[in-house]
């Protein structure tokens, strides 16, 4: 134990820290121009722009200073590692669907379901190896990403419940089953919450390189296999976040109806 207290001491001693702080300055003073700009034009972002801001920072920071003693621990502990993860991903997701029934269960087995089937498949496969050093980072990056996909599902449903709710209450009346009044509004969630991963898709390596092959190639890996790896990484993205955005505005379409097969009162009026 004081080994591993000391290994995780050592991590702050590094003179490299301070030319990471000074490049997190200049990072960071363009990032308050962007809040700058947004309170000059009104779109009321600030104080969710400054608070991503200052978590993802010491978010970024905590796993970067423990990321070396998770390296030493047994392979087991990867499983509860993602599984933390995923639970830390419903709850900033779930926070994009305020006031839709069941939100917290429908986006935590849904980003579970999603991101846990491609991950176990892909380890199988042998696309990631058994390892904590590259289970927990490529996990996490797949994890993430249904995270993101599934904010943007949530989101967009409840604003097609919100827009069309005389429509959908027309339907009803008129006998229709709910799944059938309510399948336009899933789909269109679906696809909106998509549209990222589709067009990072349709531009990896013409305009943009990830940073996953840009750094097996700095690394001095053979840079086609590392083009091949990153479109398995991409891959996995799209995999995972189709499965958790079909999976949640599935399950979330469900919860809107009552067992008379009513709609529910859905809140518009989050924070989120």
């Amino acid at each position: 134990m004081d080994a591993v207290i000391e290994e995780f001491l050592e991590q702050f001693a590094d003179p490299v820290l301070l030319t990471g702080l000074a490049q997190v300055a200049v990072a960071a003073a363009l990032a308050a121009l962007v809040v700058g700009l947004s309170h000059l034009r009104g779109l009321t972002l600030e104080r969710e722009l400054a608070v991503a801001l200052v978590r993802g920072l010491i978010q970024i920071v905590a796993m970067g200073s423990i990321v070396g003693v998770l390296l030493t621990v047994d392979f087991v502990w990867s499983g509860v590692i993602l599984l933390g993860m995923m639970i830390g991903a419903t709850w900033i997701s779930k926070n994009r669907g305020e006031g839709l029934p069941g939100v917290v269960r429908v986006s935590f087995f849904a980003i579970v379901f999603g991101s846990g089937l491609v991950i176990i498949t892909m380890t199988l496969a042998g696309a990631i190896e058994a390892t904590v050093r590259n289970l927990v980072p490529v996990g996490s990056m797949i994890i993430a990403n249904a995270m993101q996909i599934n904010s943007l599902a949530l989101d967009r449903f409840k604003s097609e419940i919100a827009s069309n709710r005389a429509e959908i209450e027309a339907g009803l009346a008129l006998g229709a089953p709910p799944a059938a009044v309510i399948s336009r509004h899933v789909e269109t969630g679906v696809q909106a919450s998509l549209i990222p991963v589709i067009d990072s898709l349709k531009s990896l390596g013409w305009v943009w390189i990830p940073g996953i092959m840009a750094g097996m190639i700095l690394a001095g890996e053979n840079p086609i296999y590392a083009a091949l790896y990153q479109f398995v990484i991409m891959a996995m993205i799209f995999a995972a976040g189709g499965l958790t955005s079909m999976t949640s505005s599935l399950l979330i379409g469900k919860y809107v109806f009552t067992d008379a097969e009513q709609l529910r009162r859905v809140e518009t009026d989050s924070s989120s």
